[in-house]
């Protein structure tokens, strides 16, 4: 039951940032649907359903909300070298272009996503809306997309 806890919500996010990045390559596209295939292969789970949407993408970064279950947040991401990787997971941050900007993201590609981010939100539902506002803080990976062992939680929901 503790593992079935600990599995739902944003917390199946901490879980899989323990988990070695798996890598997919982009065919033909924005990038879309390998950030999608990156992130189910990564949080999905039989029961704790992973929904990512909506994704934008500029240039060599994406934004991906994602809800499971109860909870959600947004994860960006960073294509290197043909691979999407993920660099952190945040709640309301990544709507905001100076959010973006600290991640490394030029000025005018972080306003560009934090405008189609705020376009694509807008067609959602207002209930996943609000879902994927629950993560809180930002919670920055390690190179290889890893959570960094010094990181502690961050967001709504963690414990069981």
């Amino acid at each position: 039951m503790a593992r079935t806890s600990l599995l739902r919500g944003s917390a199946a996010c901490l879980l899989g940032l323990l988990m070695p990045m798996g890598t997919l390559h982009a065919a033909g596209d924005d990038g879309t649907a390998a950030i999608r295939k990156v992130l189910m292969g990564r949080f999905d789970k039989p029961d704790a359903r992973l929904v990512v949407a909506p994704v934008v993408v500029r240039g060599r970064h994406a934004v991906a909300g994602w809800v499971q279950g109860e909870r959600g947040g947004r994860a960006l991401l960073r294509r290197e070298r043909g691979t999407w990787k993920l660099v952190a997971c945040a709640g309301d941050a990544f709507k905001e272009a100076a959010e973006l900007e600290l991640a490394g993201i030029t000025p005018a590609d972080a306003r560009s996503l934090a405008k189609s981010l705020a376009a694509a939100e807008a067609k959602l539902p207002a209930e996943q809306v609000r879902k994927l506002s629950l993560f809180e803080g930002v919670m920055r990976m390690d190179a290889d997309g890893s959570r960094p062992p010094h990181a502690h939680g961050g967001h709504a929901g963690s414990k069981p």
